[in-house]
């Protein structure tokens, strides 16, 4: 081979080993990835929003509202901020406006104790507020909070001839308290509840039952208990089962809620249960006695305690002592003391 090939030869080499480094570093350099800063979006405040429905009246309470993060370009100046708004302001406050679950509380849906108009955002539609007066032994020993559901029971003696009949009857049911004393809101120390005396309590009624809340005042004694949070789903069946409240066919879920809200919430009258002095003591009387003579024959027909649904059942009430008397073949109930004559 000739001095003239061999440099031809070495040349192409030279080039082809060029020719792949720099292949290799180009295709190295294309697969190694490249640092980049990555943007981070600005944190927006935390607002305070409904834990769940709030329809108007509703007292706010600690569970059903909290502070959630929210979009700094959508937050507005009537929102509550969290560090900025005082919640224990906020507690016994009154939706003004509906707000639905998720949705920020707003500065202007809420009316404070002590401003005008509050105890009539805190009445649902068509509702009436009547205070009664209590004590600790007819008030539950002061463990009656505004927003709580009670019981309203008449004690009475039903006076006559010879001994009066003892009796206390629940007359209403499932009445919420809108206020103690002229308080709407509960006081809260380290965390807990105070409990306090209170000498009267607000209640909200319908009209009717407000003329028979001032008729009970006069018959006798009123007495608040204090019912459970789990008896309203008992109450709603039953109301559901008496017919009162009929769920259309194809409702939603969001309406059926709404029935069930307002059967829940609803003041109950009627179908009311009552104990007498003969159903605590065998010393006392289980029947009214007796106005006079006249009367003492008479029967009463007074309606027994009655289940949500079922039909009324009347039973006749004697009033004094009664004797069975025999004349020929036909025998008869007569007052004792008419019997004697």
């Amino acid at each position: 081979m000739d001095r003239k090939k061999l440099l031809l030869l070495v040349m192409a080499l030279v080039i082809a080993a060029g020719t792949a480094f720099a292949a290799r570093s180009i295709f190295a350099g294309a697969s190694a990835p490249k640092a980049e800063a990555v943007a981070v979006a600005p944190k927006g405040p935390k607002v305070l929003v409904a834990q769940r429905a709030l329809p108007v009246g509703t007292i706010l309470t600690a569970d059903s509202m909290s502070f959630q993060d929210w979009p700094k370009e959508l937050v507005k100046d009537v929102y509550f901020i969290d560090g900025e708004a005082d919640m224990s302001k906020l507690l016994g406050t009154v939706v003004r406006f509906p707000i639905t679950a998720g949705q920020p509380v707003t500065q202007g849906s809420l009316v404070a104790p002590g401003d005008r108009g509050f105890l009539a955002a805190a009445l649902g539609p068509g509702m009436r507020a009547v205070t009664i007066s209590v004590s600790a032994k007819t008030g539950v020993g002061g463990f009656i909070f505004p927003g709580d559901r009670v019981d309203m029971m008449l004690t009475q003696q039903v006076k006559g001839e010879g001994e009066a009949l003892n009796t206390t009857e629940t007359i209403l049911r499932n009445l919420r308290v809108l206020a103690t004393d002229q308080t709407t809101d509960n006081e809260v120390d380290d965390g807990k509840t105070v409990v306090r005396a209170f000498r009267t309590v607000t209640l909200e009624v319908t009209p009717r039952i407000a003329e028979k809340i001032s008729v009970a005042e006069e018959i006798g004694e009123l007495s608040l208990s204090l019912r459970s949070i789990a008896d309203n789903q008992g109450d709603f069946e039953s109301i559901l089962a008496s017919g009162d409240i009929k769920v259309p066919e194809g409702a939603t879920k969001e309406q059926e809620e709404k029935l069930m809200r307002q059967a829940m919430t609803r003041p109950i009258e009627g179908n009311t249960t009552y104990v007498t002095g003969g159903d605590v003591s065998r010393f006392q009387r289980s029947t009214r006695p007796p106005s006079n003579e006249g009367a003492a024959a008479a029967p009463i027909m007074t309606a027994a305690p009655q289940v949500a649904g079922a039909p009324a059942v009347a039973r006749p009430v004697r009033l004094g002592p009664v004797v069975r008397v025999t004349r020929g073949k036909v025998t008869t109930e007569e007052a004792a003391s008419a019997a004697g004559k």
